[in-house]
């Protein structure tokens, strides 16, 4: 199946699929063996007469369905361009009898189920062989031996055994931070390559968690009559119209930068919390790149921002769809992949002139994130297997890699272009060499608390940090003086993964920067009191680079006028923070300053954002209630 390999794919790409594949299939084997060894093993002590008959019969059903996986993966790839997938499990709904014909005439199946049976039964023959009937040499010898040599063999074997299960487990390594799975495993540049570093059963185990995930986004409970009004309350509209995009139209003001950028660059930075940006923790001296650059007079900061979920794919869905996070898992389901959305970034940045670039440090095939970026209108992806052999962990290439080629790359081509970048370096394991880097870890811990200077991974964790707010200021910077025009916007992923305080305040918890920078813009940029969520990045853009007149789609605001967010959980405004799914709202303070809020404005607000981002993305632009029905 050469002919599906990309032009671009060398001996290096096959070998490093084939590497990543057989650690992968470590796992599987794991499970594989254990799935015959633990029952013989009982049946060893309890019924040994059949100990020989369960391996065979074991040794057969494992063979048999792994030979039919693999004899079916063949046409499998050439029908749908991809491993086992969730379509297999569309097959339930589908007309049995018609599908069981198609196999038949199109694809053969009594040929192929022949192929895979003589196949099992040439590997049954040979495990049985070498498994159940073994009359090659055996330990027994080792009786004879002293009793110290006899215990120093029995822990050499628990010790083999012990690596065996680690890796069995680990996915070809020793430890989780350094383990593959099947979301991490695509790390070439060829779409080809990395279906077949999945085994049939990895694959097949794919489909099954992504099917699960789709099943499980049951959205929220709203009527149509509910959306309706919210959405026209919500774009200050009468609610007359059963077709949400009328409520999400805008039309640009035109009073921005005065110019249009010829680079716009949206980095989600991993982890990338607001807390270390606050004057409290400014003595530790892990965020001096961003603090510099909020200071410089092309930058404005709003201080009061949140992510649109909690994991790194929720902020992924925000920038690139519009839309928060409504209890729905986007990169499974199949509306996201059949159309951009009306409110999707990259078509409309298409419209100004812009290429439209994603960039992310890790493999494309975690959460499906290339080809659901490139289904919602993204000309060009670029991902791990993109950049060559180059410094990173399981998750990514180190920040400042990413960042280079990304300069490199734009380099080859003058064409404007809108671009989102995901770095992956601030994340577990922590395992960028930061002191070689030129962390001062010494420094940091002098500045912790008395309690957290003995905390070795929180300094680690603080050193990561550090490094990936000392690239991004380096990026920002070289990628200033190649564009002077260009426009920069920085946000993290989400918070929540590690603080100083161990009952971190909810603000300081989940709070993200937004910073913007860039020729044009100024102290005073964004409002006074401006906060906001993920999807208010897009619409900020927006109203700052597009002409007078130009219309876009966008359930969020810009954060030139927006004074509001919310998110999963939470809504935040200047002043205030809470939960949002208490009646009534409770209100905790941001800072010294504590205000209160309209808590009918603000629950109108948080659930006209929810429930338009659940309907246009589940069921379309019209409301219609017999879509819901059945629903539970």
């Amino acid at each position: 199946m050469k002919d599906y390999m990309g032009a671009g794919a060398g001996t290096d790409d096959v070998l490093a699929a084939v590497v990543r594949g057989g650690r992968l299939s470590c796992q599987t084997a794991g499970v594989l063996a254990g799935l015959a060894l633990v029952p013989g093993l009982v049946l060893h002590y309890v019924w040994p007469r059949i100990e020989n008959a369960w391996w065979k019969c074991a040794l057969g059903v494992e063979l048999v369905v792994t030979s039919v996986l693999y004899v079916a993966s063949f046409p499998y790839y050439r029908q749908f361009h991809a491993n086992f997938n969730q379509l297999m499990f569309n097959a339930a709904n589908d007309d049995m009898v018609a599908l069981f014909w198609s196999l038949v005439q199109e694809f053969y199946l009594p040929v192929r189920l022949a192929v895979a049976f003589a196949l099992a039964l040439a590997l049954w023959r040979f495990a049985v062989a070498f498994v159940v009937r073994w009359d090659g040499p055996r330990l027994s010898f080792v009786a004879a031996f002293p009793r110290p040599v006899r215990w120093c063999v029995r822990a050499c074997a628990l010790g083999l055994a012990y690596v065996v299960g680690l890796l069995s487990l680990f996915g070809g390594s020793l430890g989780w931070e350094t383990g593959v799975d099947w979301e991490n495993a695509g790390v070439t540049n060829d779409d080809f390559l990395n279906e077949a570093i999945l085994d049939s059963f990895q694959a097949v185990h794919r489909g099954y968690v992504l099917q699960n995930r789709m099943l499980a986004c049951n959205g929220l409970d709203f009527t149509v009559d509910d959306i309706r009004a919210l959405a026209a309350l919500h774009a200050g509209m009468q609610p007359t119209s059963d077709d949400i995009d009328v409520y999400l139209r805008r039309t640009a003001t035109g009073n921005g930068l005065g110019h249009q950028p010829s680079h716009i660059f949206i980095i989600l930075s991993e982890s990338y919390a607001n807390w270390p940006l606050l004057d409290k923790y400014k003595d530790l001296h892990i965020a001096d790149g961003m603090r510099s650059i909020i200071a410089e007079d092309d930058s404005d900061y709003c201080p009061t921002f949140l992510p649109n979920g909690a994991s790194t794919v929720s902020a992924v869905t925000g920038v690139v769809t519009g839309f928060a996070d409504a209890n729905l898992y986007l990169t499974t389901m199949p509306e996201s992949f059949a159309a951009p959305y009306p409110t999707a970034s990259a078509p409309q940045f298409a419209k100004l002139g812009y290429t439209t670039n994603f960039w992310y440090a890790g493999p494309a095939t975690w959460e499906r994130v290339g080809a659901f970026t490139q289904a919602q209108g993204f000309q060009h992806f670029y991902s791990r297997g993109d950049y060559g052999d180059v410094p990173g962990s399981v998750w990514g290439c180190e920040d400042e890699v990413l960042y280079a080629k990304i300069l490199d790359r734009l380099a080859k081509d003058d064409a404007p272009s809108f671009n989102v970048i995901l770095n992956a370096s601030n994340h577990s394991p922590y395992d960028v060499d930061v002191a070689a880097k030129g962390f001062d870890a010494a420094e940091v811990r002098t500045a912790l608390p008395a309690e957290a200077q003995d905390d070795e991974h929180l300094l680690k964790e603080l050193g990561h940090y550090w490094y990936a707010d000392r690239e991004l200021a380096r990026f920002i910077r070289a990628a200033k003086a190649k564009y002077p025009d260009s426009l920069f916007v920085i946000v993290g992923d989400h918070a929540d993964r590690y603080n100083i305080d161990k009952t971190p305040s909810t603000y300081e918890r989940y709070g993200i920067p937004f910073v913007i920078t860039g020729q044009g813009v100024h102290k005073g940029t964004l409002c006074l009191d401006s906060a906001g969520s993920q999807i208010d990045i897009v619409p900020t853009i927006f109203e700052l680079v597009a002409p007078q007149g130009f219309g876009y789609m966008s359930l969020g605001a810009s954060l030139t006028a927006n004074r509001q967010g919310v998110n999963y959980g939470f809504w935040i405004t200047r002043h205030a923070i809470g939960k949002a799914d208490t009646v009534p709202l409770v209100v905790e303070p941001v800072g010294d300053d504590q205000q209160d809020i309209d808590q009918q404005a603000m629950q109108d607000y948080i659930n006209a954002i929810r429930s338009v981002s659940w309907w246009r993305a589940k069921y379309g632009p019209i409301l219609d209630a017999t879509k819901l029905e059945g629903r539970t």
